[in-house]
């Protein structure tokens, strides 16, 4: 039973030490195996067969009369359905995809407010929406226009400015 108990904990030491260098097992094959296992070669994926196959040899070997061989065959079978799960779940991480960043070129055609007054041929404020966030920008008018109108932006200019023109009502 201390062997299973030893490799059970070995399996979660391990589990603990991927956190900390992730990838380190892709990184020592060097991308040799990187099509042909997809994944299953990975730190978590051993530490979760390793674990399971420890702590569950030790509950079957401790709780049932059964034989050392019998204990061996229950664990592999917990590790292999553990390691299994931490594949299928690590490549769902994996593949979760978050939005792309916006962009000044997204702010074209959006339409916002003026904070600070725009003169004619000169810079002011406004306040637009980008990425559902309220971003303060430059921005640059051939018009003057008041603080308070509502304006349309034309094109970016820079990172931090905009071409707005008024919008008619």
């Amino acid at each position: 039973m201390t062997l299973f108990l030893g490799l059970g904990i070995a399996g979660v030491a391990l589990l603990a030490l991927s956190l900390v260098f992730d990838g380190i097992l892709e990184g020592l094959f060097g991308g040799l195996l990187e099509g042909l296992f997809s994944g299953l070669v990975s730190l978590p994926v051993i530490a979760g067969f390793l674990s399971m196959l420890g702590f569950g040899g030790a509950i079957v070997l401790g709780t049932t009369g059964a034989g050392t061989l019998v204990a061996t065959a229950a664990g592999a079978a917990a590790g292999v359905v553990a390691a299994l799960l931490t594949w299928k779940f690590s490549r769902a991480l994996m593949r979760d995809q978050t939005d792309a960043t916006p962009r000044g070129e997204d702010l074209v055609g959006t339409s916002g407010s003026v904070v600070t007054a725009i003169p004619a041929d000169g810079y002011g404020e406004v306040l637009v929406r980008l990425g559902g966030h309220l971003v303060k920008l430059s921005a640059r008018s051939t018009a003057p226009v008041a603080r308070g109108s509502e304006v349309w932006v034309e094109a970016s200019l820079s990172s931090t400015s905009v071409s707005v023109r008024p919008v008619e009502r």
